[in-house]
């Protein structure tokens, strides 16, 4: 589903017969400003994973289809963002173990390349190994937020709007990710500034 285009193609029958060509069928209007809102977003999820952006976008294309498949029932359940990023979770997570191998990012993609630049944002030593094994462990929701912020760049703003949450909520997994990371990798607390609420 690649270049805004989520239909599947339609071509004319064979014979040159003069046949009418099956019209795609209409998308629901709010299904479509959804597809156009997300797209790159699901697009550089995938990539980051996936390693390549032709199969990212035959896994976002499947992913998008599931979610027009169920598109009415998402729409009642009052969570669309937060259930159709585990939709997106569900074919990425489903490809890499189709293909038998880790994440994209693990061996050539922008954490790889970044790596100092990435362990200093998130305040992790160079020394320490595992981080990325760490990062797959982590709740989804925390995991999506880590994904975003620091592997690819999104603010805060961002990710809100793409995981349907408030802002604060979104800080809040972002600490309580870095805080398990921390303990996976058996590092020393970071010096406390001042306890926030809800922390």
């Amino acid at each position: 589903m690649g270049n805004g285009d989520v239909t599947t193609d339609v071509s004319p029958q064979d014979g040159g017969h003069g046949q009418p060509v099956q019209a795609p069928p209409e998308l629901p209007l709010d299904f479509e400003a959804f597809y156009l809102g997300h797209q790159e977003f699901f697009h550089d999820f995938a990539e980051i994973h996936l390693g390549s952006r032709r199969v990212a976008e035959q896994v976002v294309h499947q992913v998008f289809l599931e979610i027009l498949g169920g598109w009415y029932d998402l729409l009642q359940q009052g969570d669309l963002e937060q259930q159709t990023v585990a939709v997106l979770h569900r074919g990425v997570t489903r490809q890499l173990e189709g293909d038998g191998r880790p994440p994209a990012f693990l061996i050539n993609g922008p954490i790889a390349q970044n790596l100092e630049a990435v362990r200093s944002q998130m305040e992790i030593s160079s020394s320490t190994g595992g981080l990325y094994e760490a990062i797959l462990e982590l709740p989804a929701r925390q995991f999506t937020v880590i994904v975003l912020r620091y592997l690819l760049g999104y603010k805060t703003k961002q990710i809100a709007r793409y995981m349907g949450l408030d802002t604060r909520t979104v800080d809040y997994h972002g600490r309580k990710g870095k805080e398990r990371l921390r303990i996976q990798l058996c590092l020393p607390a970071a010096p406390s500034k001042s306890k926030k609420a809800g922390q």
